[in-house]
């Protein structure tokens, strides 16, 4: 009589342990969304419940006198203009700099490039916060007043320029010089991603270096210089100690060479130990128009995004 064994077929075990693995790290993954989703959540009630008693008091009792639209917004402007001009002296040269190390550095000066970026992005605030104060803002007093002489006649230019330099200009070179590592960090990583086919493909069709990076390379990292600039912009909204140390609280001011101006981080950072009462909640209530805006800049960067995410390098 004979018998039949019943033999398992092979890899079954290993489907199975792989569908729970599977399962498992996909929990671990819905929790860790939703998790973000609950702080942040928690983050914008908290915000919102401490600022209530800023907008229900009356316009004389808020800072200033006049109501809390005027209080905020000197401050929103002064946030904007710094974190503009960071962006515009930034952006160009980080993404050169990442072209550089990506395309044109020999590989042993790139290497060694790529290390000193990645360091200049993990120096701290107060440090270059600490330069700009005793160092940049002195040397720039005498370019500040040239300004003033040849270019007064331009409104972000007039006169009398800071006797001291520091003013939202020099606060906004600072956060240049902050957020010009993460720029270039970022972005070189997506250049080296551009698919080799393509950059091969149009040298080998007779272009120059310099055209095939224009035709192969920035079309594929659109998204990603993108991604990077609105990382930066990111920190130099929210930056601190650096524009604390640089700027002194004073008016809105049209002009970038005069003394003046601050922005909501600063004026939270310098203010809330000491404040109390409605003076703690006008401040919450300013945190609160920052995290707004940080969100909308977050909002246009997700669908400017979106828009060339049609673009792949497989395609």
């Amino acid at each position: 009589m004979s018998t039949t064994k019943l033999i398992p077929k092979a890899g079954a075990g290993q489907a199975a342990s792989g569908r729970t693995g599977d399962k498992v790290f996909s929990g671990a993954a819905l929790t860790a969304g939703a998790l973000i989703v609950a702080v942040l959540f928690a983050v914008a009630l908290f915000l919102i419940v401490q600022a209530l008693p800023t907008f229900s008091a009356a316009a004389a009792d808020i800072t200033g006198g006049k109501g809390f639209f005027s209080y905020i917004f000197p401050i929103v402007v002064g946030t904007l203009i710094a974190a503009t001009i960071a962006l515009l002296i930034a952006t160009p040269i980080g993404v050169a700099v990442a072209l550089f190390i990506s395309h044109y550095a020999p590989r042993s000066l790139a290497r060694g490039l790529g290390y000193v970026v990645d360091l200049l992005a993990a120096i701290p605030s107060v440090v270059y916060g600490a330069w700009g104060a005793s160092f940049l803002a002195s040397n720039l007093k005498v370019p500040y007043q040239w300004l003033a002489e040849n270019l007064g006649w331009i409104p972000i230019f007039g006169g009398p320029a800071s006797g001291t330099g520091k003013t939202i200009l020099t606060a906004g070179i600072v956060l240049a010089v902050m957020v010009l590592p993460i720029i270039a960090s970022l972005t070189r990583e997506i250049f080296l991603q551009a698919p080799m086919l393509h950059q091969e493909a149009a040298l080998a069709l007779g272009a120059t270096r310099w055209e095939m990076i224009r035709m192969a390379v920035l079309p594929f990292a659109r998204g990603g210089i993108i991604s990077a600039v609105m990382l930066g912009l990111g920190r130099a909204l929210g930056e601190t100690m650096a524009v604390a140390l640089v700027l002194s609280s004073g008016p809105l001011i049209a002009s970038l060479i005069r003394s003046g101006n601050q922005t909501i981080a600063a004026e939270i950072a310098l203010d809330f130990p000491e404040a109390f009462g409605l003076r703690m909640h006008e401040l919450i209530a300013a945190g609160l128009v920052l995290f707004l805006i940080t969100l909308a800049v977050n909002m246009v960067a997700r669908w400017i995004i979106n828009r060339h995410k049609e673009f792949s390098g497989a395609n």
